[in-house]
């Protein structure tokens, strides 16, 4: 198939690098990266959304003064 596709500067130099770097023509470059592109996007399900994990630390910190709560947790020297 034939057809025109005109790349943002950005895409441009990441395709021009690729090519200077195994000397593949624009075609064979853009084909490679559109396949590994596919290829991840099929691979890989939507990652599970982040849970924090917490625990109780059996501390009770007055937030009000924020350098007196660093100082609480991390010591007087963290500053």
């Amino acid at each position: 198939m034939r057809t025109t596709i005109e790349f943002e500067e950005d895409t441009a130099r990441a395709l021009d690098r690729l090519r200077d770097r195994t000397g593949m023509g624009v075609s064979e470059a853009v084909n490679h990266l559109v396949r590994r592109g596919l290829l991840l996007e099929d691979a890989s399900p939507d990652a599970p959304p982040f849970v924090q994990r917490t625990r109780r630390l059996g501390l009770r910190i007055d937030v009000s003064n924020v350098a007196d709560a660093i100082d609480a947790l991390e010591g007087s020297r963290a500053r």
